[in-house]
């Protein structure tokens, strides 16, 4: 069996629209905008950020979840623009089981444009051929209508329920658990 990625150079992926890539200093007011959106946390433990510096502290935890091999969390970068419109990624990475989680948020301007289905497709073959996974979750609000679509639609099931799981924005919030067993996977 071929050796599962390695973590040593953050990977560039590119759609057709979009360029899937490691957070920049330059990304800071991108990602102000984008998280002091309090439709983008809305469904996230996050409260919208308040100043840049918390933007700062946001990326530092993208950068950090790679350093430490345990997630990968990819900037969406408009071709177009260059503006970064949202990211998408893995957390909860566990090497020893093959499996992780995958996460993403995208500004409100952009929702309903296919913009995640898109994204998502290279980012679980990343997961399913160069990390060798044998399962992606996925962890949502059942009220996340939008977010249990997109999940349907790129082939996942939901297995569970999970009752009173997170602590979110002052509240106990049940989540509905999804998977994508690497038998499961096709390419979109």
């Amino acid at each position: 069996m071929a050796m599962a990625f390695s973590f040593q150079t953050f990977p560039r992926l590119e759609t057709e629209r979009f360029i899937l890539r490691k957070s920049e200093e330059r990304d800071v007011a991108d990602l102000y905008e984008l998280y002091s959106d309090s439709e983008v946390v809305k469904y996230t433990p996050l409260l919208p950020l308040s100043d840049q510096a918390e933007a700062w502290q946001e990326m530092n935890w993208h950068l950090e979840t790679f350093a430490l091999q345990v997630g990968i969390r990819w900037l969406i970068e408009d071709k177009l623009t260059g503006k970064v419109i949202g990211t998408c990624g893995f957390l909860h990475y566990e090497k020893e089981y093959a499996r992780t989680e995958i996460g993403y948020d995208l500004a409100p301007g952009y929702w309903r444009k296919g913009i995640m289905s898109e994204v998502s497709a290279p980012i679980l073959a990343f997961g399913f051929d160069c990390m060798k996974l044998h399962c992606i979750e996925a962890k949502v609000d059942p009220a996340n209508t939008a977010s249990i679509g997109l999940l349907a639609k790129l082939g996942f099931r939901q297995d569970s329920e999970l009752r009173e799981y997170e602590f979110e924005q002052g509240q106990v919030v049940e989540l509905l658990q999804f998977s994508m067993l690497r038998k499961d996977y096709r390419r979109l």
